[in-house]
This record gives structure tokens, sequence and C-alpha cells, in this order.
């Protein structure tokens, strides 16, 4: 049997909850990062962006739980950063809300930097040059040049950041641990409810969170693809 979504116990739903507001808040932290990062990344030939880049992608193949591993060791009092975070805010970040945010953040980076790098290295330099040769600044080339170019990546990129934290669980597990109205996010709710053999709850939530999940991979392909269209369009024909 299907628990229908609407009949759902209310832990689950804030769990939901939790994760949504898990997924905006590392989302707009990751983009306040992708944003500049990007755009240095796409326009930077030196080994040290090389090394950077091959870094960010990192968590695309390393197991989430060897991220979420170091990211507790680091994070924890016994280092400076964790020290210095419980000093001034009175708790430690493992086992907590600012906690998981950082590991979102740390897991989700490739997710929300490499479509805004590809949307700026499609860029054609003759643009940029162009405006430079008009007078305008570097930052206001890129404020009003090259960011209104990149916005389909950048749309990507947020979209992409936000669906994968929903799915997360390795590093939320290791870091965050399953506190309920803490730390306890869907998929590690839906864990439980497979582990207390609770099919139908499980079913239903697991419903939704695939339906939501398709909806948000969903728009960013047509994203993506518009951008497609937008760069192989002849010049004047797309807007």
């Amino acid at each position: 049997m299907l628990t229908p979504p609407w009949a759902l116990p209310a832990e689950l739903w804030r769990s939901l909850a939790l994760t949504l507001q898990l997924a905006l808040v590392s989302t707009c932290v990751l983009m306040l990062v992708a944003l500049p990062l990007g755009a240095w990344l796409a326009g930077a030939r030196s080994r040290l962006a090389l090394a950077l880049e091959i870094l960010i992608a990192m968590p695309l193949v390393l197991p989430p739980t060897v991220i979420g591993f170091y990211l507790l060791v680091l994070l924890s009092p016994r280092h400076a950063f964790g020290a210095w975070w419980q000093e001034v805010f009175g708790q430690p970040l493992p086992f907590s809300f600012a906690g998981l945010v950082i590991g979102s953040c740390v897991y989700s980076l490739p997710f929300a930097v490499q479509p805004v790098v590809a949307a700026f290295r499609m860029q054609r330099a003759e643009v940029l040059q162009a405006a430079w040769s008009l007078g305008m600044t570097r930052r206001q080339t890129f404020l009003h040049i090259a960011l209104p170019l990149a916005r389909s990546g950048v749309v990507a990129g947020t979209l992409l950041a936000f669906a994968h934290t929903i799915g997360e669980f390795g590093v939320v597990l290791m870091l965050g641990g399953n506190i309920p109205g803490v730390t306890r996010v869907a998929s590690i709710a839906l864990y439980d409810q497979a582990q207390l053999l609770n099919y139908p709850d499980a079913h239903g939530y697991a419903l939704l969170l695939l339906v939501l999940s398709f909806v948000l991979l969903l728009t960013t392909t047509l994203v993506q693809k518009r951008q497609e269209r937008r760069r192989l369009a002849p010049p004047g024909r797309m807007k």
C-alpha cells in the first residue's frame, strides 16, 4: 500500500520543510560563491585555476561519507574554525543546521559552479572587448554584459544545486546525524521509515520526493536546452 502525500505524518512534513530550508540557504550561499568563482575560472589559464577546478569537482567522485567524515573532523571544536565557531555562537558546528549548510555547500559546489563556468566560456571575447573599448569598466561589463549573457547557466546551476541538496544523504548523516527538527532531513526520514518497515509511509514519501526531484530536473533540462539553442542560433534570431 501507499500512503497519499496529504496523509503522511507531521514528522515527515517537518523533515521535508527542513530539507527545503537547507536547500534554499545552501543554494543562496553557493551562488554567491559560484558567480565570481565561475567567471574567474572561465577566463583563467593558470595551473592554479586548473587545480582549483579539479578540487571543486572532487565531490562528484568521492563517496559522500568520505566528505562527511573529513568535514566532521575539520569542523569539530578540536580544530581552529570549529573552536572559533563554538566560542562565538556557543554551540559546535557538527550536528547543527549551520554545519549542514557548510556540508551541503561543499558537496553541491560542482553542481553550482560548473554550469556557470560553461556559460561564461561560451561567450564571445569580442563582445566583452567591444564593451571595454566603449569605455565600460570590467565591473560594468560583468554586471551589464557578461552576467546577463550567462543567465541560463546561472539558472541551471541554481536549480541543480537546489535539487542536489534535497537528495543528500551520506554527508548530512555523517555531519548532522538524525536529530528531529534540527538535522533530520527528508532522505534520513525516509531511511528511518524503511528501517521501521513502515512501507506505506515510505512509499508515499518517496513518491513525493521523486515528483519534486523530477520537476526540478525537468526545469533544469529545459533551461539548458534553451541555452544550447541560443548558442547555436544565428545572430539576431534568438532574443
